[in-house]
């Protein structure tokens, strides 16, 4: 017995059986040039996965017959960046730093190169702007703990600050006044009023008249008289408005109570030479090298 067709009687197109609410579905044909577009499709794909790598195994994955990869062609790219400019790192590499930055075109590469290894290795403390936070320096202004000047700026990028794997890494330790019983609580209150009247900001000044001494006799060797810091020393200078942990008397007291030290990485076993040389000129072309 022959199926019967239902046949819609407005379009005279068969319909496919299904019906909502009384709607049918005609069961038209799919355009032809859709249906060619969607066998190309899949021929397409069959190709691509034969000469590309296409299909995961347990390990690894086909490679295809072409053997191409995406890790392969940025091989290829990079050793043919490197090749175009392996001559200017080879300057790069056997000139100090004063001569790179004197060199307008080995200056403009080795702060690209910098550029991009900052980026990689220094933002998570320092910033993607290098503008710093709280206990980590900001690299745009003029305060140095240790000196801004190309050299003393590479000397701390090669052997960094209280970095234990470095014998000639930078120490420079605030004793704990509070905490080792160097000084009393009210002595601590005392030379904070005083170091903030460096910047008028004394709120005490009976105190920050008896803080004076107190700095003389424990503080300025360090910081100098007038709380200009010593570069040599890597000690801060207190008389401006830029604090690492805080410029607040309270701040104050606790760092000089118990004192934070940050630690820094020695670069240079870790990223080489060259590169901590480009990293040593972009960091003082951001405006705050001496």
């Amino acid at each position: 017995m022959a199926d019967h067709k239902d046949v819609d009687q407005i379009t005279g197109v068969e319909t496919t059986g299904h019906s909502w609410d009384g709607i049918k579905e005609l069961n038209n044909p799919l355009p032809r040039w859709w249906l060619w577009t969607f066998y190309a499709t899949i021929a397409f794909a069959l190709v691509y996965s034969v000469l590309y790598p296409a299909w995961p195994l347990v390990n690894s994955a086909t490679s295809g017959l072409l053997g191409w990869s995406s890790r392969g062609e940025l091989a290829e790219e990079t050793a043919t960046a490197n090749a175009a400019r392996a001559g200017q790192i080879e300057q790069i590499t056997s000139l100090s730093v004063e001569e790179i930055n004197a060199d307008p075109e080995l200056r403009t590469v080795a702060i690209a190169g910098g550029r991009a290894a900052f980026k990689v290795n220094c933002v998570q403390c320092h910033g993607s702007g290098a503008e710093g936070g709280p206990g980590y320096p900001n690299l745009n202004d003029d305060a140095w703990l240790w000196g801004g000047s190309l050299d003393a700026i590479h000397t701390t990028l090669q052997h960094g600050i209280r970095f234990a794997s470095d014998d000639d890494t930078r120490i420079s330790e605030m004793p704990a006044f509070g905490r080792d019983g160097i000084l009393d609580r009210e002595q601590i209150g005392d030379v904070a009023e005083y170091v903030l009247s460096f910047a008028g900001n004394a709120d005490d000044k009976a105190a920050a008249d008896k803080g004076q001494a107190v700095f003389a006799d424990n503080c300025a060797a360090c910081h100098g008289e007038s709380g200009e810091g010593v570069k040599e020393l890597g000690a801060p200078a207190l008389n401006d408005a830029i604090w690492l942990f805080g410029g607040t008397k309270d701040d104050i007291v606790r760092q000089v109570t118990a004192p934070r030290h940050g630690v820094m990485p020695a670069w240079e076993e870790r990223l080489g030479e060259t590169t901590v040389k480009e990293l040593t000129v972009y960091v003082h072309s951001l405006g705050g090298g001496q």
